[in-house]
């Protein structure tokens, strides 16, 4: 138990400062902006999910407020201090929960419950993205992102539907044939993202004093994207390194 734990620690030592800086970069280097609604994303959010599920909550807490902080330092210096906060939480809520396993329900009551998670992400895809995310797309590729966008392309309504449509038929499939309990995944990333949004709210709302409601929307849709991102990564880490996961849990 005692080399266990070590080794656990070390690992965690070792990958917060790497993960840290990939957060980082990962929030400032692919920036996705829409002209049309004034959203954007960047797949910061992802690398959060990613170092809180395969390495716990202290990893991704960190990892998660501090990486993100350092972006908004650069990028966006009046978010720091609650960014350094809500990503935080964020990554302390995945990586405390994606290491607990629920033994209550029967494979039934699982497979339904992801069945449901699976239709209500499609949906919210569908719909955030079809609203938000559709149009004229300008992609900044850099570190700063520079002034004038990379690539500049249009996104059709079309392509949310279809993304929508193929994440619930995934999602589902994984449930009923392959792993019942995988809307719990799905269901505490969702989760973290809501704290995410609800915390730049509340920021915003009452800190700065903007109309923050418009923005519920945009953080919505970086978390979809974070979570669409971060399962595959996730799953193929495990598969590739199985003793990874029998010692983080």
């Amino acid at each position: 138990m005692a080399s266990r734990k070590t080794a656990l620690t070390t690992i965690q030592l070792a990958m917060t400062p790497i993960f840290t800086a990939l957060v980082a970069v990962a929030t400032m280097v692919f920036v996705i902006y829409i002209p049309a609604t004034t959203g954007y994303f960047n797949i910061g959010e992802a690398v959060i999910y990613i170092a809180a599920i395969l390495f716990g909550p202290y990893v991704g807490a960190i990892s998660g407020g501090v990486g993100a902080a350092i972006a908004d330092l650069i990028l966006a210096p009046v978010y720091a201090p609650a960014t350094l906060i809500i990503k935080a939480l964020e990554g302390a809520i995945v990586g405390f929960l994606s290491q607990k396993t629920l033994k209550t329900g029967s494979k039934l009551q699982w497979k339904t419950f992801t069945f449901i998670l699976g239709l209500l992400i499609g949906l919210l895809l569908i719909v955030i993205g079809s609203y938000y995310y559709s149009g004229e797309v300008q992609l900044f590729f850099g570190i700063p992102p520079p002034q004038d966008p990379t690539i500049t392309f249009f996104v059709p309504a079309e392509f949310w539907y279809a993304l929508g449509a193929l994440v619930t038929a995934l999602t589902v499939f994984v449930g009923f044939k392959l792993e019942p309990e995988f809307g719990w995944l799905v269901f505490i990333i969702f989760l973290a993202g809501l704290e995410m949004v609800v915390g730049y709210f509340l920021y915003q709302q009452f800190v700065m004093g903007k109309a923050a409601v418009v923005e519920i929307p945009v953080n919505i849709g970086q978390m979809l994207i974070g979570l669409i991102l971060a399962i595959p990564v996730v799953k193929a880490v495990w598969r590739a390194l199985p003793t990874l996961k029998k010692t983080l849990q």
